[in-house]
């Protein structure tokens, strides 16, 4: 939930610290807030940096003030590989989110707990307790169950959210996605958020007949705030410290980075430190330079890991910004690549190592400062 101490810095690139600095969302939030109140779960779905997670901690934290004794819970499963990871992550979850905060709540939990046996420790930044739990595999159904049946039991609204929720269909074992929609079906004081970035794989798991969780949410894609919305939002914080920002040198910001917000913040993060007006474009592309250079160290030693095909390519898509056509004659005699099947190779292992991702105009680089890092070793 947001702090009460007034951050120095309005534009915040990590974390939630309220309403008054996050920037629009209004008809998202909305949106989601009344489906979760009416019983309608939600998947929200996005590329990585889009502001999922900040929106979901802005709905949670206007949920909170209207349902003062409500739960809110958040997990990210991208470092989880296995069904034992998932349910270790969501029992300690459900066990720090719950039990730990609430007294009357903890003695309903005696059974969960006695299943679960977490173990104790002390955080070291709060000095409060926490309690992470672990899972033998044979047990991982009867673990769930038990959650889930202290979940209902507490008789409280209780909203989860799962971001990166496609990383179950990672899993080598089969069958979990059947089993959370059967648990979630009936727990009916649970309201669910699933988020994901891979929209072939959230579209997949919800929008297929043949899937256990198809039509069970409304689905949500999370757009680039509008610029002019967004425009309004950055000025009006130099505004309050005397300064102003260029409309024109705005929009050059905004759509160097495809309105994303991750991108956007961090920009006008580094702009709101050292600058009053932004009134030219040189003073964004300083801070865009220093912004990559900062990043550089970590650029280099990922390339270190990619082929010498794989590379190249890289470095073609971010010439082109978009690759339409990556395997056609034009293409890869512009670039000199190796050849069709050559690119196709390499096109596949950095989709999978989520370099690059395909939208509708085609191969797009997933890290835009990564993307301006190429373009400058391209020439």
């Amino acid at each position: 939930m947001a702090r009460k101490i007034k951050p120095e810095n309005p534009f915040i690139c990590a974390g939630y610290e309220g309403p008054d600095y996050f920037c629009d969302r209004e008809k998202e939030a909305k949106y989601i807030a009344e489906s979760l109140q009416n019983g309608v779960n939600i998947t929200l779905v996005s590329p990585r940096r889009m502001g999922k997670t900040g929106l979901i901690r802005h709905v949670f934290y206007q949920l909170s003030q209207e349902k003062k004794d409500a739960f809110f819970l958040y997990m990210d499963i991208f470092s989880t590989k296995n069904v034992t990871d998932f349910c270790a992550q969501f029992s300690s979850a459900v066990v720090n989110g719950i039990v730990n905060k609430s007294k009357p709540l903890y003695e309903k939990a005696l059974h969960l707990l006695a299943a679960l046996r977490p173990v104790v420790s002390t955080d070291p930044l709060t000095g409060a307790p926490t309690f992470s739990v672990t899972v033998q595999p044979e047990s991982v159904s009867t673990t769930l169950k038990s959650a889930f049946e202290y979940l209902s039991r507490t008789g409280k609204d209780i909203y989860i959210a799962i971001d990166e929720f496609q990383q179950i269909t990672e899993y080598p074992e089969t069958g979990i996605e059947a089993e959370l929609r059967t648990y979630i079906q009936f727990a009916h004081n649970v309201h669910f958020i699933f988020s994901g970035s891979k929209h072939h794989l959230m579209t997949e798991m919800f929008g297929s007949p043949k899937r256990p969780f198809y039509h069970s949410t409304d689905i949500l894609t999370l757009m680039p705030i509008e610029e002019d919305v967004y425009y309004a939002f950055a000025d009006s914080f130099f505004q309050a410290k005397g300064g102003s920002v260029g409309r024109e040198v705005f929009s050059t910001l905004y759509h160097q980075f495809d309105g994303i917000t991750w991108y956007v913040q961090n920009l006008l993060n580094r702009l709101y430190r050292t600058e009053k007006h932004v009134s030219d474009i040189s003073q964004v592309n300083r801070k865009t330079e220093d912004f990559v250079n900062s990043q550089t160290a970590q650029y280099e030693m990922l390339s270190q890991f990619l082929s010498a095909n794989q590379f190249s390519l890289l470095k073609a898509i971010a010439k082109d910004n978009v690759a339409a056509q990556p395997t056609s004659a034009s293409f890869i005699k512009r670039h000199g690549l190796s050849g069709a099947s050559s690119v196709k190779a390499a096109m596949t292992t950095l989709v999978d190592k989520e370099l690059v991702y395909q939208s509708s105009q085609g191969y797009i680089i997933y890290d835009r400062l990564m993307n301006l890092w190429l373009k400058r070793m391209a020439g």
